[in-house]
């Protein structure tokens, strides 16, 4: 077993579309996305320690306690299936806000699940991990599979890894707040009621290599109810729409929005039209 520290990136997702299903037979909502990966990111590192159970000490955001955190619930899948030979502490610094539709807590846990893997020798094998990565969440087998797009349905679970688009220039615009998973999906109920049960969409792979294409796709499910609910959050889309990007949309159940810019000037200009009127607002890059 290595002694040595093992630091891993854990970065961002964007939800570049994303369609709410019907219920299955357990209760969880089937979904439709295409994830892109971002550079905004967190930084988790993993070391072993003498005894057992596992430590964590977090910066740049307050996430709540150790044992819901899903980066020490990722580790102890991994320790347990490997005998908790060793105890294990955690560092991890925040930089993806929380409750922000960014999958900060997934990416820190498909990153812990490999770092801790890697102090035990990587003595869990790879489809073994990818099943603890389901069980801790939808988007968390995205974050395990180490590409920079695909199309998941299902849970989440389910995924077509695709050729990466072109590195493009981003802003994302976080509100003061943030909104909760759980919650969000209550609205998108609600709001069917009436309308009855949405199916999946036919999509041609083609139009998913380019950013224009893209733009033109159905949006997000999340975003009317979201919408109604928080009013600045759609005062924030409307001006970030405004800056005129390829691509705009609300990312997983919010709060955040992004935009995809043609270049890093026109991200630029936009970020100096939209100040701080709408919340923080961050200059990243997709990654390709």
């Amino acid at each position: 077993m290595s002694d040595a520290p093992v630091e891993l990136r854990a970065p961002a997702k964007l939800n570049l579309f994303l369609r709410v299903l019907g219920r299955d037979g357990d209760g969880f909502h089937a979904i439709e996305t295409l994830f892109c990966l971002v550079s905004l990111a967190d930084t988790l590192r993993a070391e072993r320690r003498n005894g057992h159970g596992i430590t964590i000490e977090v910066s740049g955001a307050d996430v709540g306690p150790a044992d819901e955190n899903l980066a020490v619930q990722a580790a102890a899948l991994v320790l347990e299936s490997t005998g908790h030979r060793f105890g294990v502490h955690l560092t991890l610094d925040k930089r993806i806000p929380v409750r922000a539709g960014l999958g900060g807590g997934s990416s820190d846990a498909a990153a812990a699940l490999q770092a801790v893997n890697a102090l035990a020798d990587n003595a869990v094998p790879r489809h073994e991990l990818l099943q603890f990565a389901a069980r801790l969440g939808s988007d968390v087998p995205f974050f395990m599979s180490g590409g920079p797009l695909a199309l998941a349905w299902g849970r989440g679970e389910r995924m077509l890894a695709l050729p990466p688009l072109p590195a493009a220039p981003a802003l994302l615009v976080l509100p003061p707040f943030g909104i909760g998973t759980a919650e969000a999906y209550r609205w998108v109920d609600a709001a069917r009621q009436s309308s009855g049960r949405r199916g999946a969409v036919a999509l041609n792979l083609d139009v998913l290599s380019h950013w224009g294409d893209i733009g033109r796709l159905a949006g997000n499910d999340f975003e009317s109810p979201v919408f109604e609910h928080h009013p600045p959050v759609r005062a924030a889309f409307e001006a970030l729409v405004g800056t005129r990007p390829l691509v705009c949309r609300m990312s997983g159940s919010g709060s955040t929005l992004f935009a995809v810019y043609r270049s890093a000037r026109d991200r630029d200009d936009a970020r100096m039209m939209l100040g701080r009127r709408h919340g923080r607002v961050e200059a990243v890059e997709t990654l390709g």
